[in-house]
């Protein structure tokens, strides 16, 4: 969720980073979520059989909403009362997806969760495992939920300013302990979702106005490129054939399909043994990173566009308020 002074700050950015490469079109509307449950859609997973699930964000009973291709609920997972805030769901295997309790606005939880609920055309209530998250240094704020189709290992990308970065959970979670993450690459700034491309090669992950891929499990970064234009984008989805879903917050809001850019793709070679980075010595996850060392890109430079987006959206902020005053 984003307040709307951040936002405007955060779209000022989005500007000013805009990369070389394009997505091709604007993006097709495939459906509009029919059910107004769904109100604050933070999340997107294509399921097989021409399927959807997405979940609200803070606020909201933990619920995993399913829907067909023409945006109508068909199934609810309902698996928690009152989780702290639901921000990202990731495939895992046998109709089931991770829920990620990971948000955090404020920076000030201690620990987040992960579950793996089922999912599908029915309704149900379940009660699954629930895994404990702790970060190294410190809360963070994170809407990037992640799963190796390879590996099952899960990855959380968290959300700054000037630049996130990727987390991977121990290879085996603990049900009775506490699982500390270990930081180990970066991620674009205020990233809001991310999925695996086919075949794992790279990771794509998004924000409100454009995307990034990555080698994976380099992390080298290949592309970045802007997305079509939502009120809120918060979600995507990636379909075997390597078509993408882009999903927004608000009620009714629109489902779009669009084609990622050929620069934005990946080969096999991507993570092979020519690939340069954390990671690239052939290992199947990235190899870990001192936290403090995990910048806002890979590259090292990619903060200062966003402090100079930052600082003109507060002043235009600001003039916008004089203004205001004045009447």
């Amino acid at each position: 969720m984003l307040t709307a002074t951040a936002f405007l700050v955060a779209g000022v950015a989005g500007g000013v980073v805009a990369g070389p490469a394009h997505a091709d079109g604007d993006g097709q509307q495939v459906f509009s979520f029919a059910d107004s449950r769904i109100d604050e859609a933070s999340a997107l997973v294509v399921l097989p059989g021409g399927l959807f699930a997405t979940t609200n964000d803070s606020g909201d009973t933990g619920r995993v909403f399913v829907v067909d291709g023409g945006g109508r609920t068909v199934g609810v997972t309902n698996w928690e009362r009152s989780p702290r805030d639901v921000e990202a769901l990731a495939p895992a295997p046998d109709g089931e997806v991770w829920v990620g309790d990971i948000g955090d606005n404020a920076a000030s939880r201690p620990h987040i969760q992960v579950a793996e609920v089922p999912v599908g055309p029915t309704d149900r209530t379940v009660h699954p495992t629930v895994y404990t998250l702790v970060y190294p240094d410190g809360a963070h704020d994170a809407e990037t939920l992640l799963c190796d189709p390879s590996t099952g290992r899960l990855y959380v990308a968290t959300k700054g300013w000037l630049g996130g970065r990727l987390y991977a959970a121990p290879e085996h979670l603990s049900t009775t302990g506490e699982n500390r993450l270990t930081a180990v690459g970066a991620v674009m700034p205020m990233a809001t979702d991310g999925v695996f491309l086919p075949g794992g090669h790279a990771v794509l992950i998004r924000g409100y106005f454009g995307a990034t891929t990555y080698a994976w499990p380099s992390m080298d970064k290949i592309a970045s490129f802007r997305l079509p234009d939502q009120p809120q984008g918060e979600g995507v989805g990636v379909r075997p054939d390597g078509t993408a879903y882009l999903s927004s917050e608000g009620l009714h809001a629109q489902v779009l399909r669009f084609e990622l850019p050929a620069a934005a793709l990946a080969g096999p070679s991507a993570s092979g043994p020519g690939a340069s980075g954390p990671g690239a010595s052939g290992s199947s996850a990235p190899a870990p990173v001192e936290a403090h060392r995990a910048g806002p890109d890979a590259s090292g430079r990619q903060w200062w566009p966003w402090a100079v987006g930052g600082v003109i959206g507060l002043a235009a902020l600001g003039v916008l308020v004089r203004s205001l005053r004045r009447r």
